[in-house]
């Protein structure tokens, strides 16, 4: 016997429900709602060439910083300096276009960036300097373990000093010179650029660490 399975009259047809859409990212990443790093990336990162571009690009941003202000003021091709800068050192500029009249924000850039790029090359070459002599430990002149850390041998003293502040300042250091220059990028984005999305916290960001850093710069020059 055969059995009809069209559709009755006047009734319709159950709709088949499409697919819920898939977003590229969370398509091709195990992990499409992490957002911080794992270990492997954390030990990776000091010796990632990415890293020590962005420190490159931190010690060539006071300069042409410096160099930008008084183009800013005549109203020269500062946008187009800065979106270089990024783009050649960092491998990838900021994701807008720049602006084609720059004269004011050209010179709010530079008041914010030289600075901020003053604060960012200080702090990350410090860091790098920590990581230095603590690694070697036992290279530094007129070095007595007898009351170090880890003392009174330099076995213990170097363990001591080589872990907390050698391995720990070099698995610290790339992220801060990483959360410094985005901050860079982010300032350009917005002021010399098309991107105004966030702005004003970025540049609140800057103002509050370029101050912070000043500030706790003031006990350690006393120190030296």
């Amino acid at each position: 016997m055969d059995i009809d399975t069209s559709t009755a009259p006047g009734t319709a047809a159950s709709p088949i429900p499409a697919p819920a859409p898939v977003s590229p990212s969370s398509a091709t990443s195990p992990h499409p709602g992490r957002r911080f790093p794992g270990a492997t990336e954390i030990l990776r990162e000091p010796f990632r060439a990415r890293t020590w571009r962005g420190v490159a690009y931190l010690l060539l941003a006071l300069p042409v910083g410096l160099l930008c202000l008084p183009l800013a003021l005549v109203g020269g091709p500062v946008a187009r300096i800065q979106f270089g800068l990024a783009q050649r050192v960092l491998g990838e500029g900021p994701a807008t276009e720049p602006r084609e009249r720059t004269w004011l924000p050209g010179v709010a850039h530079a008041l914010l960036q030289v600075p901020l790029a003053l604060v960012g090359a200080v702090v990350v070459g410090f860091f790098w300097f920590v990581v230095a002599i603590n690694l070697g430990y036992p290279l530094r002149p007129g070095n007595d373990p007898t009351d170090s850390w880890g003392g009174p041998t330099m076995a213990g003293a170097w363990a001591v000093h080589g872990l907390a502040g050698g391995v720990g300042f070099l698995l610290l250091t790339p992220w801060v010179a990483k959360g410094f220059a985005a901050l860079q990028v982010r300032l350009v984005a917005g002021l010399l650029g098309k991107d105004r999305a966030g702005l004003g916290r970025a540049i609140g960001i800057a103002v509050a660490v370029a101050a912070l850093c000043g500030l706790l710069s003031v006990p350690i020059i006393h120190q030296l």
